[in-house]
């Protein structure tokens, strides 16, 4: 989730030390069953705050670095071996399936991106989702409508029904 919103190995491993810390510092007698939502509720807090910081830092590098219209770096599941390996063409297929849905992950609101992980991938229901993101169910709710609607739309291409 965090590399997601960040696109860096480095950021995303530093966001999750960082909660991770944070929760045990402040929630390690909590009872267990409360620990998931915490966590994700402090590492939601930390991207948004990697956000905020990348936007000041932004502010003051752009003048004091030159642009080049290079992207040097290398995306992290060009480089993933598929264990399967049923096919060259299915293997095609999900490489340009996994980049499309990773750059359409990275295109969403952060909170849509947010909701859809904590739901989709994490497994959270509406009301841990809700807690986890500090936000009513109905935000939630609609924050991941809009995710999923937004997904398809941009994953249509590769509908194989």
């Amino acid at each position: 989730m965090a590399f997601i919103a960040t696109g860096s190995r480095e950021d995303s491993l530093d966001l999750v030390q960082e909660a991770m810390l944070r929760f045990v510092r402040l929630y390690r007698d909590r009872p267990e069953p409360e620990w998931n939502v915490l966590f994700y509720r402090i590492l939601q807090s930390r991207i948004t705050d990697w956000y905020r910081r990348k936007a000041v830092r932004k502010r003051f590098m752009i003048w004091l670095t030159p642009r080049s219209g290079a992207d040097d770096e290398e995306d992290p599941l060009q480089g993933v071996a598929d264990a399967d390996a049923p096919g060259p063409a299915d293997h095609v297929f999900r490489r340009e399936f996994a980049d499309a849905l990773l750059k359409g992950l990275k295109g969403l609101p952060l909170r849509q991106q947010q909701a859809f992980l904590l739901r989709a991938w994490e497994g959270m229901d509406v009301a841990e989702t809700a807690h986890a993101m500090g936000c009513s169910e109905g935000s939630v709710k609609t924050h991941y409508s809009r995710a999923v609607h937004s997904l398809r739309v941009r994953l249509e291409a590769f509908d194989r029904d």
